[in-house]
């Protein structure tokens, strides 16, 4: 009983982290990477698909993406979904090839990014912590149920506060890591 609730909490406080580190991913850095498209919507045939469903994103060079759309017409309606995606990206196109180059960060920018992380960060915690007092929910109730006694209780809550700290201490690593990165010029 005891396992069942630490293995589902750690599954979930997995997800979590792992959910952080793809916002991280759309938190642009100054060099130029595929991820940074994936939220990207176009329409296609009524319907609106992700971006990499309709073409191809590679890196040109460290501040250029290309994007080779599979059907010519698209060429268009790519560059309109990338202006709308709030990404704060000029794609220009040469017929077959839409280039995106990144813009160099400014200092304002890096900051107000950092602060974007930062509120990630804060989100993932505060999930973890959500999951943590779920399971320590569960074991106060089994103990009303009397399927547990107050030894098994606190040995739970001593391992979901492990695991608790466990999690956090890899959001910190995460968001660290991610402030490196948006620091360097």
């Amino acid at each position: 009983m005891l396992n069942e609730i630490n293995q589902d909490a750690q599954a979930r406080m997995q997800k979590s982290a792992n959910a952080l580190i793809d916002n991280f991913k759309k938190i642009r850095t100054g060099r130029a990477h595929p991820s940074i498209l994936e939220s990207v919507m176009v329409p296609y045939y009524g319907s609106d698909v992700p971006l990499t469903q309709v073409a191809n994103v590679s890196v040109e060079d460290a501040r250029t993406l290309s994007i080779s759309p599979w059907e010519k017409p698209m060429v268009g309606a790519i560059e309109k979904a990338i202006m709308k995606s709030d990404l704060g990206l000029n794609p220009a196109s040469n017929g077959d090839v839409i280039r995106v180059p990144m813009p160099a960060l400014t200092e304002e920018t890096r900051k107000g990014y950092i602060r974007q992380a930062r509120k990630e960060a804060e989100g993932a915690k505060v999930s973890i912590r959500n999951i943590r007092r779920d399971a320590n929910g569960d074991f106060k109730d089994l103990l009303k149920e009397k399927e547990i006694t107050e030894d098994d209780l606190r040995r739970g809550e001593d391992l979901i506060q492990k695991l608790t700290d466990k999690f956090v201490a890899e959001v910190d690593s995460l968001l660290e890591s991610k402030e490196k990165d948006l620091m360097e010029i």
